[in-house]
């Protein structure tokens, strides 16, 4: 397993490679533009399309 990775500086494609995230990193890299820096993975139950699909173990890939 690699470290997790910072939401707040992925890109786009790193995005994408993480479990259950596919394809919405492009909704995470702009919901991040428009609203500024995550404080909590729980914020990406706010990017559209993720709402309430985000995996749990989102934490093994991810830190803010």
């Amino acid at each position: 397993m690699t470290d997790p990775i910072d939401l707040n500086a992925a890109d786009r494609d790193q995005l994408d490679a993480i479990p259950g995230l596919e394809g919405h990193g492009h909704d995470i890299v702009r919901t991040r533009e428009e609203r500024g820096r995550s404080t909590s993975l729980r914020e990406l139950n706010e990017v559209p399309g993720l709402a309430n699909k985000v995996p749990g173990d989102v934490a093994r890939h991810l830190r803010v």
